[in-house]
């Protein structure tokens, strides 16, 4: 076991708990509050999927911050060889498949329905748009889809980590 200074543990358990609030508190922001928000304020869809294409967009910085700081940290972790903050396997699994979902995501999904969104605002005729709409909504589906499940992945990764400090109480008592 590498002996670490305990300050540097604190900041690094500290960063990690912001990092994972930031990703699954802003979703939850962003799905209970922003988009209701968006849809019953503007008066059009045009106006409305705009704004939520950037507030998205804002997300995915947070996302890719949170992503960088949560690998990190699970590294250092690990690298302290301190059994107090163990590293687990299913916590390994867990941010591994939120952060390929994330990447995914961005990488992918989110530029497609960026530019069919485009191509449907764009278009002045009326059969026109309602295709390209109708293609923008078939990307957005397994889109949403996706967000909830790394919504929930988020979730469970805050259990776990709940339950590992929980698990250090019963085994200090």
């Amino acid at each position: 076991m590498r002996r670490l200074p305990h300050w540097g543990m604190v900041g690094c358990l500290a960063l990690e708990w912001v990092a994972l609030a930031v990703w699954v508190g802003g979703m939850i922001v962003l799905s209970g509050a922003v988009i209701p928000a968006v849809f019953n304020t503007f008066g059009g869809q045009d106006s409305g999927g705009m704004l939520l294409t950037r507030a998205f967009d804002g997300y995915h910085r947070f996302v890719i911050g949170a992503c960088v700081i949560l690998s990190a940290a699970v590294w250092y972790r690990w690298w302290s060889g301190n059994p107090i903050v163990a590293v687990g396997r299913g916590e390994v699994i867990v941010l591994a498949s939120m952060v390929l979902i994330a990447g995914l995501i961005m990488m992918v999904l989110h530029p497609n329905a960026v530019a069919l969104q485009a191509q449907a605002f764009a278009t002045k005729d009326e059969t026109a748009k309602k295709a390209a709409l109708e293609a923008l909504f078939r990307v957005l589906m397994p889109t949403r889809s996706l967000y909830m499940v790394n919504l929930v992945l988020g979730i469970v990764l805050v259990v776990i980590k709940v339950n590992g400090s929980l698990d250090l109480n019963r085994k200090q008592s």
